[in-house]
């Protein structure tokens, strides 16, 4: 109030005007995080990465994926068809390990989004076989349209697979270990898959430094967002994002609106700690890890999604939470994640 005192003090017409805009947007700004835009029956589900499981953090991977399915009991994944795994040789497949587990989650009718392409969920995001770097750029345009074609043929008929991503993030050149993107392979990809199935197709982007916009053009059915909110940089630290969960539902409203963008999801959100530049996860304390991710910013995470209004949710770390069950003997991340499904 003693703000509003003063301003009334000032002669300055215009000066005023603009003191009172700046002032009510503030308190916009403040109240917005408090608005909750939750929606009924929230479908959550996780992101699963046997590579991640295995090379990075140590684990079975076929053990860490069976304690997903049976003991969280989640009901959607999302899995990636990692092309330096399916095709470490040129002209030589082998689907062995994503034909067991989307099998695994197939028995169990467990609803899968299947990830394809070049740039795939997980560090260094592009999945490269070491072959494809000795062909001209052409060739290893038409390699990468060669093996979209062939996942999506080999798995359409699996009813459980209800959704094709195309690339993960494309749009997010200034993170991974990729190529610059050619926009115009992506589309092939696009139209290819749409041309061999009719379950949707997801894109997604960065919820926090892009606006969705050239993702919503390429005329994907569903665009996924990533909601992060402690991040890491190696210049400044830890870093929380202040954007509020208005931020979220505004931008997904505004792209179901101009688009024929059909569903906004959550398709990665963060309940996993972020690295830094000197310690992977497998080498940090729980002191360490809980700068960005301990249980209270678990349940905070988990309830900025749903006060954004986002009606699909895929938790992103639970190779991460089994990691702590069972080489660090701590159970919070997991028996809270459970709570979930259970």
């Amino acid at each position: 109030m003693a703000y509003l005192y003063y301003l009334s003090k000032m002669k300055n017409k215009s000066l005023k005007i603009i003191i009172l805009v700046v002032l009510i947007l503030i308190i916009l700004f403040g109240l917005s995080f408090w608005l909750d835009f939750s929606k009924k029956d929230i479908k959550w589900g996780i992101t699963f990465s046997s590579k991640y499981a295995q090379d990075e953090l140590g684990l079975n991977w076929q053990e860490t994926y069976l304690a997903i399915l049976d003991d969280l009991k989640v009901n959607n994944i999302r899995l990636s068809a990692y092309w330096n795994e399916i095709e470490a040789e040129r002209d030589n497949y082998d689907f062995g390990q994503l034909d067991w587990q989307i099998n695994e989650a197939s028995k169990r009718k467990i609803n899968i989004i299947l990830a394809v392409g070049r740039r795939l969920p997980r560090w260094p995001e592009c999945h490269d076989p070491e072959w494809l770097s000795e062909l001209p750029q052409q060739e290893a345009q038409q390699e990468q349209l060669e093996l979209v074609d062939l996942v999506i043929k080999r798995y359409r008929q699996n009813e459980n697979i209800k959704m094709w991503q195309i690339e993960n993030e494309p749009y997010l050149g200034t993170f991974g270990q990729c190529q610059p993107l050619n926009e115009s392979v992506f589309k092939q990809e696009i139209a290819l898959t749409k041309s061999l199935s009719p379950k949707p197709i997801l894109v997604t982007d960065s919820g926090e430094l892009n606006f969705w916009i050239k993702a919503a053009k390429t005329g994907a059915e569903v665009i996924g967002s990533t909601l992060y909110r402690v991040v890491y940089n190696e210049k400044i630290g830890y870093v929380r994002y202040p954007l509020p969960p208005i931020f979220y539902f505004a931008k997904a409203t505004l792209i179901k609106t101009l688009f024929q963008t059909k569903s906004v999801i959550n398709s990665e959100l963060q309940t996993e700690a972020w690295h830094t530049e000197k310690k992977d996860l497998s080498q940090m304390t729980l002191a360490e890890s809980a700068q960005s991710m301990d249980l209270k910013q678990f349940q905070k995470n988990v309830s900025f999604a749903q006060r954004a209004g986002f009606d699909e949710i895929y938790l992103w770390g639970a190779e991460w939470w089994y990691f702590l069950k069972v080489k660090q003997n701590n159970n919070d991340l997991w028996n809270e994640a459970k709570k979930i499904w259970q």
